[in-house]
C-alpha cells in the first residue's frame, strides 16, 4: 500500500529553499495552509515568488511570510485585505504579478494537466496582455498565458487518507483542487487523517496520485476575513 503520510509539518516542508515558487491554496482566509505558512515563517527561507489568488491579512496567512519580508514576488488577483502588501508595492520593495482570477487558476490547472500554454480571451486589450503573445480564432482575440512553474504546492483540505486521497468541504474546495499536482511537489494538510482505505472512493475530490505528501495539521484558526453583524434595532 502506497503511504505518503508524513509525521509532522517540519518533515512535510523538508527541502524548501530560498528563491523557490511556491503555490499556496485558498480564498481569502478560506482554505489556507495554515500549518505550513507558519512553519515557513519559521524556517525564515526568503526571496520567494508565491502564486496564490490573495496575501491573506497583515496577521496571519501569507501576511506572516509578508511582515518579515520572505516573499520577493506575489503572483495573485486580489490583494484588498492587506495593508502590509500594498506599502511594499507601492514602495517597490515587492514585485507584484496581477492577474485575472480565471486565468490563475487555469494556469495552475494548465500546469497540473502537463498543458504549457493556453489562449484565454480574458486581458486582452488591456495591459495584462503587454507583451504576450496574441491571436484571432474565429474573429475573437486571445491571450496567450503559460502554465506556472513551482517547485511545492501546499494545500489544505478537510479529510486525508495516507495513500494521499484528499476531500475538501465547503468553500475550501477553491483553488486547492487544482494546485495539486501543479508543482514539482504537492503537499496537503488535513483536519482529519483516516487510514488507506476509510474514504468512499465516489466522495474523493483529489486522488493520491498528485500528492507527494500528507500530514494532519496541529489546528486551525479559521478565522473570518470580515465580520459584519447587524446592528441591535
Amino acid at each position: 500500500m502506497i503511504n505518503k503520510k508524513v509525521k509532522s509539518v517540519t518533515e512535510a516542508v523538508n527541502g524548501v529553499k530560498d528563491g523557490m515558487t511556491f503555490m499556496l491554496g485558498g480564498f481569502g482566509l478560506c482554505g489556507i495552509p495554515e500549518n505550513c505558512i507558519q512553519q515557513l515563517v519559521k524556517l525564515n527561507i526568503k526571496d520567494l515568488t508565491c502564486i496564490s489568488n490573495n496575501a491573506g491579512v497583515d496577521d496571519f496567512g501569507l501576511g506572516l511570510l509578508l511582515q518579515k519580508h520572505q516573499i520577493r514576488k506575489m503572483i495573485s488577483s486580489y490583494v484588498g485585505e492587506n495593508d502590509e502588501f500594498e506599502r511594499q508595492m507601492l514602495s517597490r520593495e515587492l514585485d507584484v504579478e496581477l492577474i485575472p482570477q480565471g486565468t490563475l487558476a487555469e494556469r495552475c490547472r494548465a500546469a497540473q494537466a502537463g498543458i504549457p500554454a493556453f489562449y484565454t480571451p480574458a486581458g486582452y486589450g488591456t495591459e495584462v496582455a503587454d507583451g504576450k503573445e496574441t491571436r484571432e480564432f474565429n474573429g475573437k482575440h486571445y491571450v496567450l498565458e503559460h502554465a506556472f512553474k513551482a517547485d511545492f504546492a501546499f494545500v489544505k483540505a478537510w479529510k486525508g487518507d495516507e495513500a494521499g486521497n484528499i476531500i475538501f468541504k465547503g468553500t475550501a474546495r477553491n483553488f486547492n483542487p487544482v494546485m495539486c499536482g501543479a508543482a514539482k511537489t504537492t503537499v496537503v494538510e488535513v483536519e482529519e487523517l483516516v487510514p488507506a482505505g476509510s474514504l468512499e472512493p465516489n466522495q474523493i475530490h483529489v486522488p493520491g496520485i498528485f500528492v507527494q505528501r500528507i500530514f494532519e495539521g496541529a489546528k486551525y484558526e479559521k478565522r473570518i476575513e470580515q465580520r459584519t453583524v447587524r446592528k441591535k434595532s
